[in-house]
C-alpha cells in the first residue's frame, strides 16, 4: 500500500525506518502484554481488585505509548531537539513540584498527581535529557568556542540533585551513566573520565551513608539477600528451562509488585529460562542495532543522542534483570516496554520513537540513502 514513490509523511517513514528494529520493539510490546497478563492478577487479588484490573489499565496505557512512539519517529532531528528542550524544562519543573507536593511512598517522593493521572516525572526526564545533552555536546564538538560539555554537565548535575533529593538512586545511576557515555562519545578528556569515576563512586558512598533505605538494601544484599531476592531466585529455580506453564506460577502470589519491579522473575517461573534468554536477546539486539545505525549516520548529534538513548534503554533493562537474579541490590526499576506502569510505558515509547527517528535513513533526490 505504501510504494517507494509515495512521498507522504507516512510513506517516507515506512521506507526509511529500520524495520528490523521496529519488529524487535513490537515483539517486546507483545511480550509485555503477555507478562502483565501472567503477573498482575495475583497482585490485583492481594489488594481486592478485579483480576484483569492491571491488564486493562496497561492496554489503555499502551495506546498513547504507541502513539508517542509513532509521533516521535516521524520527526526530524531538528524538531526532536526543539521538543526535547521544551519538554525537559517542563519535566524538571514537575520533578521539583514532586518534592514539594508529591506523596511519600516507601520512603521516596517520586510521583505527582495531575488530575486523574499519577505521573513519575523522572521517567520522562531520561529521554529528553539524552537528546538535550547530545545536542549540547555536538555543538561543543562542531563549534569553536561553545562550552557544550559544561552546559551538559550542569544540566546533568541539576537532574541528579533532584533525583537524590527524592531519593531515587537507580534513576540517578541511569542519568549519570547516560551523561558519562555521551561525554565519552564526544571525546571527553581522560582527566575528566577519572574525575567522573571518582565523583560517581563518592556519590554512591554518600548515598549509602546518609540514606537509610539505600543502606538497608545494600546491607541485606551483602548479608545474603532479602525476602524479595530469595523469592525471585526461587522463581528461576522452579521455572527451569521451559517454565511451569502460563498462569501456573506461584511466586507471583508473594512477590511485591510482581507485575512491575519483578516481572522478569514471573517470566522465569512461568515461561522458563529459555524465554528469559530470548528477552535478553531482544534487548541486546535493539541496543546494538541502534548503536550501529546511529554510528552509520553522518551526523554527530544523531550519533551521540541516538547511542545515548539506546544505552539508557539497555542499562535500565539490565538493572531490572540483574536485581531479579540478585547480582545487585533490589531496585524498584521497571523493565522497559514489559513492566506494568503508565509513566514507564509512555516514557519508553518516547525513547523508542526518538531512536527510530535518529536511526532512519536519509532521503536523497531520486531515491533512498541506506
Amino acid at each position: 500500500m505504501l510504494g517507494r514513490t509515495d512521498r507522504s509523511l507516512l510513506g517516507i517513514w515506512w521506507w526509511t525506518v529500520d524495520r528490523y528494529l521496529l519488529t524487535a520493539i513490537l515483539l517486546l510490546l507483545v511480550t509485555g502484554i503477555l507478562m502483565v497478563m501472567a503477573a498482575s492478577p495475583a497482585v490485583a487479588q492481594r489488594i481486592s481488585l478485579p483480576d484483569m484490573h492491571f491488564v486493562w489499565r496497561q492496554l489503555v496505557y499502551l495506546v498513547p505509548a504507541i502513539g508517542a512512539m509513532l509521533f516521535f519517529s516521524l520527526l526530524t532531528p531538528r524538531l526532536i531537539r526543539i521538543l526535547s528542550l521544551i519538554s525537559l524544562t517542563g519535566v524538571v519543573g514537575l520533578m521539583i513540584a514532586t518534592l514539594v507536593l508529591g506523596p511519600e511512598v516507601k520512603g521516596a517522593t517520586r510521583w505527582i498527581a495531575i488530575g486523574p493521572l499519577n505521573l513519575q516525572p523522572s521517567e520522562f526526564a531520561k529521554p529528553f535529557f539524552a537528546i538535550v545533552s547530545g545536542w549540547l555536546l555536538s555543538l561543543w564538538r562542531e563549534g569553536d568556542d561553545f562550552p557544550g560539555w559544561i552546559w551538559a554537565g550542569g544540566l546533568a548535575g541539576i537532574i541528579v540533585s533532584i533525583l537524590i533529593l527524592q531519593p531515587d538512586v537507580g534513576m540517578t545511576a541511569v542519568v549519570a551513566l547516560t551523561w558519562g557515555f555521551q561525554m565519552f562519545l564526544a571525546g571527553m578528556p581522560w582527566l575528566l573520565v577519572v574525575g567522573a569515576v571518582i565523583v560517581t563512586a563518592g556519590s554512591f558512598g554518600l548515598a549509602y551513608l546518609n540514606l537509610s533505605h539505600v543502606k538497608n538494601r545494600v546491607d541485606k544484599f551483602l548479608d545474603g539477600g532479602s525476602m524479595q531476592s530469595d523469592l525471585s531466585i526461587r522463581s528461576f529455580a522452579d521455572g527451569g528451562i521451559l517454565g511451569v506453564g502460563p498462569g501456573d506460577g506461584q511466586i507471583k502470589h508473594y512477590l511485591p509488585d510482581a507485575h512491575a519491579d519483578f516481572i522478569f522473575s514471573v517470566a522465569a517461573e512461568e515461561y522458563g529460562v529459555l524465554v528469559c534468554l530470548l528477552i535478553i536477546a531482544l534487548y541486546g539486539f535493539i541496543v546494538m542495532r541502534s548503536f550501529s545505525k546511529a554510528a552509520a549516520r553522518d551526523n554527530l548529534f544523531c550519533l551521540i543522542a541516538g547511542a545515548g538513548l539506546a544505552m539508557q534503554f539497555g542499562v535500565q533493562a539490565a538493572i531490572h534483570m540483574a536485581s531479579s537474579v540478585d547480582l545487585i541490590p533490589t531496585k524498584g526499576m521497571t523493565l522497559p516496554l514489559i513492566s506494568y506502569g503508565g509513566s514507564s510505558l509512555l516514557a519508553s515509547g518516547i525513547t523508542i520513537g526518538m531512536i527510530l527517528a535518529l536511526t532512519r535513513r536519509r532521503l536523497r533526490e531520486g531515491g533512498l540513502n541506506g
